[in-house]
């Protein structure tokens, strides 16, 4: 390690305001573009599992059927729409976008031409994203752009890799990653608190998130078992961290490390509780940024010893090229803003027009999980039948099915059918067309579908009938456990679908 990576030793760069005792952020830069190079591995690996049986062309929403509608519009399909499927929307062609984005990443880790990785990577997810429809409509796919979108013009414009780092990045940028972690922290808070939610008001809220939210942890179980002042407890600390703590990023250290490190402790907390993909590690990699070079020196040092850091200011046409994406995202945040604090305002029809054809690209988001808290959980169990008469379960890789099995953890990956389950259960059959997809898609045996299951009990052939039954799930108190050993106690509903055939479908 010594050998490859030489002596650290902070030089101080004489042409830039560091010279000025402005606070560095060298190691923070190098740091971050590892994480999210790690964020994106993630990422893409989780799709290239599952891609073909979620939209590919015997998928739920496959990607040719989805384009094939939107041809009519011409040239304006390509801004609207915006992906290379254009060109090839095969499921060879999705594996390829999969598997290449995590090459792609890893070469983004080891630190080959990352301007030019990080340029390629946000088409490649962007692509993918906009074909994924509702199974990559969540929060952390947004973010993931929009962080990956800024990254671009944070990287250094080098082909092989250099460790330690060269040069500062672009201090604009640096201040866009910070706005996007302000915003990305305190929406979650402000949403919740705007909400009026009565279980938010009351601090009751955690009593009920760590079994109604949508994929538990073990860790989840018992912290459901905590007294309700523990609870209560939590949820205002959770308040404190998202609605105030975030003013601390633009305050000197140590105010800002306090900021970064609290951040990351509850990034930590969540990831442990709940399987939330990779938005964590998304807030963990937006937390580093918030660390100088003065509080990473010393970690540096002892992991890596004896590196020599001969920090030197940006390239001056990086800092050229912040100036106009600075101002670009400060545009399309105020609408963000407005809609975030509930202002509607009449934009001007060339403002107006920009947001609309930029909107595609989600280049700036709103945040905020969980506004109003769920206080119950319902879960479908999909079974399947060959007269009509015996019924038996599919079961899923991840989402509760069988109460003996115990929540698993399962992030950075996310099983998108567990968790679109999740939706579809909080809602009505009618409003979930996807849904009625999914089991036409088991009434034809589809492998691609079969293989997001656990087990499929219809191996020799496909059922006659299929339906879903809506359960309400809870989790066992200790007493429960200890007697049954079942982590889950369930009750049933009702039918959530009609029951259905294939001649249903060739009716349409």
């Amino acid at each position: 390690m010594h050998a490859f990576f030489g002596n650290l030793s902070l030089v101080t760069p004489t042409s830039t305001s560091e010279a000025a005792g402005t606070t560095s952020y060298v190691l923070a830069g190098w740091l971050f573009l590892r994480l999210l190079g790690l964020i994106y591995f993630a990422a893409f690996v989780s799709l290239a599992t599952q891609i073909k049986g979620l939209v590919g062309s015997q998928g739920v929403l496959p990607v040719a059927e989805f384009l094939a509608s939107r041809r009519g519009w011409g040239v304006h399909r390509f801004y609207r729409v915006p992906t290379l499927c254009w060109w090839n929307g095969s499921d060879g062609f999705l594996g390829l976008l999969s598997w290449g984005g995590a090459l792609l990443s890893l070469l983004l880790v080891v630190g080959i031409a990352p301007m030019l990785m990080l340029t390629l990577l946000w088409v490649v997810y962007l692509s993918l994203f906009n074909v994924g429809r509702i199974f990559l409509a969540y929060q952390w796919d947004i973010l993931l752009l929009e962080t990956g979108f800024l990254a671009i013009f944070l990287a250094p414009a080098k082909i092989l890799p250099d460790f330690p780092p060269a040069a500062a990045p672009p201090t604009l940028i640096r201040w866009l990653l910070w706005w996007l972690l302000f915003r990305l922290m305190f929406s979650s808070g402000f949403v919740k608190f705007r909400s009026g939610d009565e279980a938010w008001r009351r601090l009751t809220a955690l009593r009920h998130h760590h079994q109604t939210q949508p994929l538990p942890t073990p860790p989840a179980w018992y912290a459901h078992q905590l007294p309700l002042r523990l609870h209560k407890l939590t949820a205002a600390l959770l308040f404190l961290i998202e609605l105030f703590v975030p003013f601390l990023i633009v305050a000197p250290p140590p105010l800002r490390h306090i900021a970064a490190v609290l951040f990351i402790v509850l990034m930590l907390l969540i990831h442990l509780t709940g399987n939330y993909c990779f938005f964590n590690l998304l807030g963990i990699a937006l937390s580093v940024m918030l660390l100088d070079d003065k509080l990473l020196e010393p970690v540096f040092r002892f992991t890596i010893r004896g590196v020599q850091v001969p920090m030197t200011a940006p390239p001056g046409y990086q800092d050229w090229i912040a100036v106009p994406i600075a101002l670009l995202i400060l545009v399309l945040s105020v609408p963000t803003i407005c809609r975030l604090i509930r202002i509607d305002l009449n934009w001007p029809g060339p403002l107006h027009a920009l947001f609309e054809l930029l909107e595609p690209f989600r280049l700036v988001n709103g945040y905020g999980l969980f506004s109003v808290m769920t206080t119950e959980r319902p879960e479908i169990i999909v079974e399947g039948s060959h007269d009509g008469m015996t019924w038996q379960s599919y079961e899923f890789k991840w989402k509760p099915c069988d109460v003996q099995r115990a929540p698993q953890f399962v992030a950075p990956h996310q099983p998108r059918l567990d968790w679109q389950m999740w939706f579809a259960a909080l809602g009505y059959y009618p409003d979930h067309p996807w849904f009625r997809r999914f089991l036409l898609r088991l009434l034809e045996g589809s492998p691609s579908v079969l293989s997001l299951l656990r087990h499929n009990p219809f191996a020799d052939a496909p059922p006659r009938f299929v339906r879903g039954v809506l359960y309400d799930y809870q989790f066992t108190n200790r007493a429960q456990r200890r007697a049954m050993g079942a982590w889950w106690r369930r009750e049933r509903r009702g039918v959530y679908s009609p029951i259905l055939e294939l001649k249903d479908f060739e009716k349409q």
